[in-house]
């Protein structure tokens, strides 16, 4: 028996106020029950929608991150649009994106099925991106893409978790300019 469909309103309401709690009390402090009291529905709404607090962020992530972080158009400057991409994905993982997505990270440690599900909806499609980006002549001749997804997205993550530097536009160029340089 299927359930009742959701509604687009309450749904957006969730959230919303899922963000807003991230933002004003940080990943760790939010809470289902907190969510629903902010966003004015029933603990019940959330629990038949989402099973927990991770699911529901990362679905509310995945919409901010793919309004703000499309593909980049073809300027004809591969290494200007590794810069531009990661500019871009920079700034996203700099403010409330960056702080949610290390929360998932660390709640997808202990889950697999929620590992697999922050892959296939975040990690996975972003990963996919910068390669489209990197093989359209930003990356030198017989470097594995691959290796050089991992180090441009890996010193994001090291920043982003051990926060002793930024995760902004220099840090976009110095590592477009350090994968031009692999041998």
């Amino acid at each position: 028996m299927a359930g009742r469909p959701r509604s687009e309103v309450a749904r957006q309401a969730i959230l919303r106020a899922a963000l807003e709690l991230c933002e004003r009390d940080g990943y760790a402090a939010v809470t289902l029950k907190g969510i629903a009291e902010a966003a004015g529905t029933g603990r019940q709404t959330l629990y038949r929608w989402w099973q927990t607090k991770a699911e529901l962020l990362l679905e509310a992530l995945t919409e901010v991150v793919g309004r703000r972080l499309p593909m980049p158009p073809e300027s004809g400057d591969p290494q200007r649009d590794l810069v531009v991409f990661l500019s871009e994905t920079f700034a996203v993982a700099h403010g409330l994106a960056g702080r949610v997505v290390v929360g998932l990270m660390a709640d997808a440690q202990s889950d697999p099925r929620f590992a697999a599900e922050l892959d296939a909806k975040l990690i996975g499609p972003r990963r996919r991106a910068l390669r489209v980006v990197l093989e359209r002549g930003a990356l030198p001749a017989g470097v594995d893409p691959e290796l050089a997804v991992d180090i441009a997205f890996g010193v994001m993550w090291y920043r982003l978790l051990n926060r002793h530097a930024e995760v902004d536009e220099k840090l976009a160029e110095d590592v477009a300019a350090l994968v031009a340089r692999i041998r």
